[in-house]
């Protein structure tokens, strides 16, 4: 009994010429192998997703549903966010005369005027 199956497929240009690259430079034998190994990628991606969905969104969702006052708000951790960048920012050691400006990615403005980012 045969364990394999021959498809045809068709692939975007771009696609086309990664899988013939992927042969060329040797890292694949042949095509055949560029596409199995890509599934074999997708499959086991599909699974991560599927393992994490139930071990711990399900879970999470289920403690919230049973416990609506766990839930935190779009606004909480947004604000928990803002205030943690504050904190590090504040923490960090900053050359003398730096001015800082922006939100949540500090810029040290210079007495020339030069932005640099931490």
């Amino acid at each position: 009994m045969r364990t394999t199956q021959q498809l045809s497929i068709t692939l975007p240009n771009d696609m086309a010429e990664a899988v013939r690259s992927k042969v060329a430079t040797g890292e694949y034998a042949s095509e055949s192998e560029v596409i199995r190994d890509g599934l074999r990628t997708l499959i086991a991606r599909d699974r991560a997703v599927d393992a994490w969905l139930l071990q711990h969104v399900a879970p999470a969702y289920d403690a919230i549903k049973a416990d609506p006052s766990r839930a935190v708000t779009a606004v909480d951790v947004t604000a928990r966010m803002a205030s943690m960048t504050r904190k590090r920012t504040l923490d960090i050691k900053w050359p003398a005369g730096a001015l800082l400006i922006g939100r949540f990615r500090p810029t040290i403005l210079r007495d020339d005027r030069q932005r640099v980012h931490p």
